[in-house]
C-alpha cells in the first residue's frame, strides 16, 4: 500500500520566475497563516482539508485549490495517512499580466471567487504545467502551457470583466511565424519571440496559431524537429548529433518527440533506413 511521508520540495523556476512546491504532508499541518502571492494548487493524493474565512473545506485528488494574495487559510491531512499537493506561486503582478493579455489592454488582478472548485479540464491544464516546470521541458512548451493555464482559471473562476480579443484573420502573420520556425527551428524558441516576431501579445499569438494551424506554435515545432531529425537521420547523423542540431535538448528529448509523432523510436527508425545511431 502506498504510504506517504512529511516531505515538501521546492523549485524556483526561472523560465517563468515562478516558485512551486510538492509537498506530502502526514503529521504537519499549516498554522493560519497568509501569501503575498497567488496559491494555486492540486491534491493529487489522499484527503486534504483547510479553513479559509472561517469556513472548512474538503479537497479530494484532483480538487483544485484557489487562495488569493493576503488571505488568512490553514492546511492540514483530514485522515491519518495524510495527502500530497502540487502548488504554483505566481505574483499578482504574473497574473495581471496574464489578465491584460487576455482583453488585449491593461487589466486589475484577477480575484478569484471560489476557493474549492472541481474542473476535470482546469486540473489537466494545472497537473500537465506543473510536470513541465518539474522537469527538463521546452521552453516554448513550458510558456504555452503556463499561458493556458492561467488563462483557463481566469476566464472561468476570477471576478472579472474580460472582453476578450476576437480572433480576426491572421493568415498571413501565421505565415511569416511558419517561416521563422522552418528558418530557426534549431535555435531555442519561446512564446515571446515568435509572439514578437509578427507583433502580437502571446497569449493572442497562441490562439490565432492554432486556430488557423490546427496545433499550437509548441507541437509545430517539435513536428518540424522531427521531420528535420528524419532528413539527418537518413544521411546517417547520430542521433546525439540530430537531436543537438534540430533544436531538442537531449537525445531523451529526441526520442520523446520522434515516438510521437512517427510511432517508432530514432534508433529503430536509424535501422530500418539502414543508418547508424
Amino acid at each position: 500500500m502506498f504510504q506517504l511521508q512529511d516531505r515538501r520540495r521546492y523549485w524556483h523556476h526561472a523560465q517563468l520566475d515562478m516558485r512551486l512546491m510538492i509537498g506530502a504532508h502526514v503529521n504537519y499541518a499549516y498554522p493560519r497563516h497568509t501569501h503575498d502571492h497567488y496559491a494555486l494548487c492540486v491534491v493529487d493524493h489522499g484527503l486534504q482539508s483547510f479553513t479559509h474565512k472561517g469556513t472548512k473545506y474538503y479537497t479530494p485528488p484532483n480538487g483544485l485549490i484557489l487562495i488569493n494574495p493576503d488571505i488568512v487559510h490553514t492546511g492540514e491531512p483530514a485522515k491519518a495517512q495524510g495527502f500530497r499537493i502540487r502548488a504554483l506561486y505566481p505574483t499578482l503582478e504574473q497574473l495581471q499580466a496574464v489578465a491584460s493579455e487576455l482583453q488585449g489592454c491593461p487589466s486589475t488582478a484577477p480575484f478569484f471567487q471560489n476557493v474549492r472548485i472541481d474542473d476535470t479540464q482546469a486540473t489537466r491544464h494545472f497537473l500537465q504545467l506543473h510536470r513541465a516546470l518539474t522537469t527538463d521541458s521546452d521552453p516554448l512548451v513550458v510558456e504555452t502551457l503556463y499561458f493556458n493555464t492561467m488563462a483557463y482559471l481566469i476566464e472561468h473562476y476570477a471576478e472579472l470583466k474580460l472582453s476578450p480579443q476576437t480572433l480576426g484573420d491572421e493568415r498571413r502573420a501565421v505565415q511569416q511565424a511558419i517561416d521563422y520556425i522552418q528558418s530557426n527551428y534549431g535555435a531555442r524558441l519561446d512564446l515571446a519571440a515568435l509572439a514578437s516576431e509578427v507583433g502580437f501579445s502571446r497569449y493572442y499569438f497562441l490562439r490565432v496559431f492554432h486556430q488557423t494551424v490546427g496545433m499550437p506554435p509548441h507541437a509545430y515545432v517539435q513536428n518540424v524537429r522531427v521531420q528535420r531529425a528524419q532528413d539527418l537521420i537518413r544521411q546517417g547523423e547520430s542521433l546525439a548529433s540530430v537531436a543537438h542540431a534540430v533544436g531538442f535538448s537531449n537525445q531523451s528529448h529526441l526520442t520523446r518527440s520522434f515516438k510521437r509523432f512517427v510511432g517508432i523510436t530514432p534508433g529503430a527508425f536509424a535501422s530500418q533506413m539502414g543508418a547508424r545511431s
